[in-house]
């Protein structure tokens, strides 16, 4: 497979930005036949039209993207600005299928795509949700378990406008699209969380719904205060944001968890409330997240990527957390700069999403880094 080739750009035409994006990937690998593209949300209505265009400047028919609240290049992020991020490469042409829309059941993939899937010893895919869906988590996992071995990387659409168009081939909306890579086609991948548990893992023993009433058999609000500290449990203010809560993911031989919002504690009841649906049984952790844990993980994860991708990467792609970014890193692109530090010089392209997926599991406050060695 050749080398990957990758460009970006902002400004107030889009236009003015594809022509600068195709002019810094300068002459396109001989084979290229898969693209990746990404753009902010300032152009929601303009995506049709800029997919028109890589599509007749590069001659490359196949795109795969979705639109950011942010994108992102190799060392750069574009936050609250126009900017497009893309990165085309040359595949094996049996290697890789367009994902139509999943948005229900799996019937219409089986029918359209089980022959080839079905032949191939492992699936990765690329692909983005629409959080419309509410059915989203499922169908991750359910897309999952129908490829062979299937893991996936990618996002869900984060916009601050109306429309939430995705790319694969051409314009979609409403659930999950993108690219399925067969065993042909090398994809090593990382997560991190940046999350650090400030107490042991809680047995929620009794919820209603997405309130903890009780923790380890005594009330939930008492089990938390006691798991902050003192400074925050007197101000609960200073814990918005700060403070979350984690859930472990059983079988995860990687420590992986789903980290959760608090949504509100109610103090004559005793309950937390958090932003997913408990049941008695499941373990909570309460976590902290903050710049310097965020930091650290990030560079343990890209460089443990980075070497189990082998020699250098020919492309990336890099999805990350809305609530991330200049939010948590601070500014001038200090996230992506941490990543192009540890990865060198590596073609890549990316978008901040409104949730992160990695492998079977929907994911927030996360990064998510795919490598083709």
């Amino acid at each position: 497979m050749h080398q990957f080739v990758a460009g970006h750009s902002g400004g107030p035409l889009w236009r003015d930005a594809a022509d600068a994006c195709l002019e810094q990937m300068g002459p396109l690998p001989g084979a290229a036949n898969l693209g990746f593209l990404y753009v902010s949300d300032e152009w929601s209505d303009e995506v049709e039209a800029i997919l028109d265009y890589f599509q007749a400047r590069t001659g490359i028919g196949q795109w795969v993207g979705t639109l950011g609240a942010g994108v992102v290049a190799s060392g750069v992020e574009y936050h609250r600005e126009p900017g497009m991020s893309a990165m085309v490469g040359a595949f094996p042409a049996d290697g890789f299928r367009m994902l139509p829309t999943v948005a229900g059941g799996l019937e219409d993939l089986q029918a359209e795509l089980g022959s080839w899937y079905e032949r191939c010893e492992r699936i990765r895919g690329v692909v983005h949700g629409d959080p419309r869906n509410a059915a989203l988590g499922a169908l991750i996992a359910g897309l999952a378990g129908e490829l062979p071995h299937g893991f996936l990387v990618g996002g869900l659409t984060s916009t601050r406008r109306r429309a939430y168009p995705q790319l694969a081939g051409t314009m979609t909306e409403g659930g999950l699209s993108g690219v399925l890579l067969s065993e042909e086609v090398p994809m090593v991948c990382g997560l991190t969380q940046g999350c650090t548990p400030i107490g042991p893992p809680r047995t929620v023993t009794e919820a209603e719904g997405n309130v903890l009433v009780g923790l380890d058999g005594r009330p939930a609000l008492e089990v938390f205060y006691e798991d902050i500290g003192e400074l925050l449990a007197r101000d609960l203010n200073k814990a918005a944001g700060y403070i979350f809560a984690a859930l472990p993911q059983e079988g995860s031989d990687s420590g992986d968890y789903l980290v959760r919002n608090l949504v509100g504690v109610n103090t004559d009841r005793g309950v937390v409330g958090i932003s997913e649906q408990m049941n008695p049984g499941q373990e909570v952790v309460f976590c902290r997240r903050d710049g310097n844990t965020a930091r650290e993980d990030l560079v343990r994860m890209v460089s443990e990527t980075r070497e189990r991708a082998g020699e250098a990467p020919r492309g990336g792609l890099y999805f990350s957390c809305v609530g991330r970014g200049e939010n948590l890193f601070g500014g001038d692109s200090n996230e992506l700069r941490l990543v192009a530090e540890e990865l060198g010089d590596v073609p890549l392209a990316g978008f901040f999403c409104n949730g992160e997926i990695h492998d079977a599991r929907l994911y927030g406050y996360t990064g998510v880094l795919a490598l083709f060695p």
